[in-house]
């Protein structure tokens, strides 16, 4: 009966390393990028909450000025513009995200109010 002998390749040494660290920047790149992503998600539901008050604020008949200001305080950084559409008043509010500081996205909520409502 034939004996086999098991050898030891030492071809093998030290490839768990260089796999670790070939795929290690690619992980690190992908959670940066998904933790960017979460981080604008929520920026735009502050956009849209803020140019729904600003909305509402153009609506009740409040100065374009305290509207912007609404929208500022909401969502730092963001701009607004207003528009009347027969009873309705429209507001657009816009910023940018940076995403993992390699992507900037802008960003953009519209929100409509009856205006001359209370």
């Amino acid at each position: 009966m034939p004996r086999f002998r098991l050898t030891r390749l030492g071809g093998d040494r030290g490839s768990v390393a260089a796999e670790l660290a070939l795929a290690l920047p690619a992980v690190v790149l992908v959670l940066a990028l998904g933790v960017g992503a979460l981080g604008a998600a929520t920026r735009q539901v502050s956009l849209q909450d803020a140019a729904a008050d600003a909305a509402r604020l153009l609506g009740r008949g409040e100065d374009t000025g305290r509207a912007a200001d609404a929208v500022a305080r909401a969502a730092p950084g963001a701009t607004m513009s207003s528009a009347n559409s027969g009873d309705l008043v429209c507001v657009t509010a816009r910023t940018e995200v940076a995403v993992g500081n390699v992507l900037t996205v802008p960003l953009q909520a519209s929100s409509c109010a009856l205006a001359g409502s209370l």
